[in-house]
């Protein structure tokens, strides 16, 4: 897949382009299928499956005070979106002055004039533009007068939920990570490079965790106890994470510290990817560090038993295609 950062670097249109547009936050099962819309299309016509997001997200640059927490990172929206087959995608900077842009100049000059679009496919909500006034109707009378056509694709549901970014936003707010595994197609992943903490992990408790920070923008899961797969230098690992502020030793700082099972190698600095299984408990203040090892010890028994109840799936998980 080839990666355009800004309109200028790309030299001229696509040919005989098939384009989506959208933020896409999370890749979910609702973004997957206006990527295989695209994808097939093209290949049916011998053209180019194109793809057009944006950075950061607009809600960051037009509306900050919401705080919008975001599901994935630019990194892992890249590597999904190439994932569903998409030949380019095009990340374009998003910027007040974009946001500024009515929607018939957007049409002209980036989808048409920059991109060569033959058939534009969007979900069934989709708008853009100043006021947001390119709505789907918009789009049909700007493909009619600038000769592209435009495929709708309807709202998509599992299970009786809405596949959306804000759907799963408030998902994995609640813990829900099965429903989220639903809505996404794949377990909710945190990732980043395994920072040094306080080392009372194993020193203290007897548990040595891999600790990982959160960055102000991303979406923090319900502060608990999590069964999780950890996937290292190309392995898997189960393992047990907890998410909070580590009351018992009255901590300050939001972390994740994951315990990895079977597992002891110095990875300070190394990048790991962490997915959440399922929800085991609450984040709990204890008497000390005697009473939290063995509330451990419990969490541990437990993540086992769901990890071996669950073992084809989690093989499944471990596929390179399912880390990313």
């Amino acid at each position: 897949m080839k990666i355009f950062h800004n309109l200028e670097e790309i030299v001229q249109p696509f040919w005989n382009a098939f384009v989506t547009i959208g933020n896409f936050d999370g890749v979910h099962l609702g973004h997957q299928l206006l990527f295989s819309e695209v994808v097939s299309k093209a290949h049916a016509n011998r053209g180019t499956a194109v793809a057009i997001t944006f950075h950061p997200h607009p809600l960051q640059v037009v509306c900050p005070e919401a705080g919008i927490k975001l599901i994935s990172t630019l990194e892992q929206k890249i590597e999904l979106i190439e994932m569903a087959g998409i030949n380019a995608l095009v990340i374009l900077p998003f910027t007040r002055e974009l946001a500024s842009l009515p929607a018939q100049r957007f049409v002209q000059e980036v989808l048409v004039g920059a991109i060569g679009v033959r058939e534009l496919v969007v979900g069934y909500d989709y708008a853009f533009g100043k006021g947001r006034e390119g709505d789907i109707a918009f789009l049909r009378r700007m493909g009619k007068q600038c000769g592209f056509a435009v495929t709708v694709v309807e709202a998509h549901y599992e299970e009786g939920m809405l596949a959306s970014s804000t759907k799963v936003r408030e998902l994995v707010c609640q813990g829900r990570m099965r429903d989220v595994r639903t809505l996404l197609g794949r377990s909710y992943q945190i990732r980043g490079q395994v920072q040094e903490g306080r080392k009372r992990g194993g020193a203290v408790v007897g548990f040595p965790t891999a600790n990982l920070h959160f960055h102000q923008d991303d979406l923090c899961p319900r502060h608990g106890v999590y069964v999780v797969q950890v996937s290292y230098d190309g392995r898997c690992f189960g393992g047990v994470l907890n998410i909070g502020f580590n009351p018992t030793f009255d901590g300050d700082n939001l972390v994740a510290e994951t315990h990895i099972f079977d597992f002891n190698k110095d990875i300070y600095g190394q990048q790991i990817k962490v997915n959440l299984l399922r929800f085991l408990r609450y984040e709990m203040k204890f008497s000390g560090p005697e009473e939290l090892a063995a509330q451990i010890r419990r969490d541990v028994l437990h993540a086992r038993e769901v990890l071996e109840e669950h073992q084809k799936e989690m093989l499944l998980a471990c596929e390179e295609k399912y880390n990313r």
